[in-house]
């Protein structure tokens, strides 16, 4: 009889402000161990958006107000 695989850690979810833009992963506090080649992330048009290499998910924060770059 084998052994089931542990489930999969749920990914990070990680909240962001007007203040965080431009989003890029990983964060500055990300640890060293979790370091990945650094990718900027789009929330400003969707809200949302996740890393395709660690699968962290970038979220604005409720009522986020974003000003537009004219």
């Amino acid at each position: 009889m084998t052994a089931a695989a542990p489930a999969a850690a749920p990914h990070e979810v990680i909240e962001v402000g007007a203040e965080d833009l431009p989003v890029f992963c990983p964060g500055p506090k990300a640890p060293l161990w979790s370091m990945h080649p650094r990718v900027f992330l789009d929330v400003a048009h969707t809200g949302s958006a996740r890393c395709a290499y660690c699968g962290a998910e970038y979220k604005l924060k409720p009522g986020t107000v974003l000003h537009s770059h004219h």
